[in-house]
């Protein structure tokens, strides 16, 4: 068996193995944590580098998506606020949240556009910015400056979508060689995606074992809406996408979302307890992208397997 042959059985494996390492480590990720930012960036920039600059431009997918984002999310809130405040903003947060700066790169593994997801990621990051604020402040939470919170907000997702964009463009002009180079890396940036996964994973696990224990009950219940919504988002956004002829794009720009800002939000302005909600999407989201990546990459061994049936009875 070729090497290129064993990293294919082995990678739809890779991700349960990362999040399975943060589960087991989760009190050593604090060391680790700094790395993350870097390694997003990295790993954006080596696959922002597949994409075209006259593909990056917003279409009805992405005004779509977006409506389904920002309504569905407080559709949600206002259905579960007369049974549990906490339960509202914990699932509310799970649909709100933009698009994870690593969908571009999941997408490309399925085959799906990336310069799609990426142009939605941008739309989503700024309109959560732009929209969170006042949304928070009508939950009546926290006390928000609304320019400071918008600010704030943009300060930690813009950059870390914009800038591996922008590095990836200069490079294209400035050293068109290298940049080619770095477009045929592909596979690094899901490795990269793998420490990330692990390093999340193992931060989101220490901050639901800190929670109370007599709140276990309301956590599995946040936990439970988290994974609905999870599937409910990748089925959605997936028939939007088949509609708009890319329905792996459109499942993964609106069902993987950005959970380290969405603990992040929820942690600042709104009821500590909420943000089991992201910390539980986390496994519900890359249970489903594993499972994704395994039918794909069993799709693409079928050929040569029907072949190599072919050739025996010959």
């Amino acid at each position: 068996m070729t090497a290129s042959a064993i990293t294919a059985r082995i990678k739809p494996w890779i991700l349960p193995a990362s999040m399975a390492g943060g589960l087991i480590l989760h009190d050593r990720m604090a060391a680790l944590e700094p790395l993350a930012p870097w390694l997003i960036f990295i790993m954006l920039f080596i696959t922002f580098c597949r994409v075209e600059p006259k593909e990056l431009r917003f279409t009805a997918l992405s005004w779509r998506l977006l409506g389904v984002q920002m309504i569905g999310g407080i559709a949600v809130y206002l259905a579960l606020m007369p049974i549990n405040e906490d339960l509202a903003q914990g699932t509310f947060i799970c649909v709100f949240c933009p698009t994870a700066t690593a969908a571009p790169v999941v997408t490309g593994m399925l085959g799906g556009s990336i310069s799609r997801v990426a142009t939605y990621s941008i739309l989503s990051n700024l309109a959560v910015a732009a929209t969170a604020p006042g949304l928070f402040t009508m939950m009546g939470s926290r006390e928000i400056d609304f320019l400071s919170a918008a600010a704030t907000t943009a300060s930690r997702v813009i950059p870390l979508i914009i800038a591996p964009l922008i590095t990836a463009m200069v490079l294209r002009w400035v050293w068109p060689a290298a940049h080619r180079t770095v477009a045929r890396k592909q596979s690094w940036s899901f490795a990269i995606w793998a420490v990330s996964l692990f390093i999340v994973v193992g931060r989101a696990v220490s901050f639901v074992i800190s929670e109370p224990a007599d709140r276990a009950g309301e956590m599995v219940a946040i936990a439970m809406c988290a994974g609905v919504v999870c599937v409910a988002q990748f089925y959605i956004g997936r028939r939007i996408g088949a509609r708009c002829g890319d329905k792996i794009a459109g499942a993964q720009s609106l069902g993987q979302k950005n959970t380290v800002l969405a603990i992040w939000m929820a942690l600042t302005w709104l009821n500590p307890v909420s943000s089991v909600g992201p910390a539980a999407y986390v496994a519900w989201q890359n249970t489903i992208n594993s499972w994704q990546i395994y039918r794909r990459q069993k799709q693409a061994r079928k050929p040569s397997a029907d072949n190599e049936r072919k050739h025996s009875h010959c």
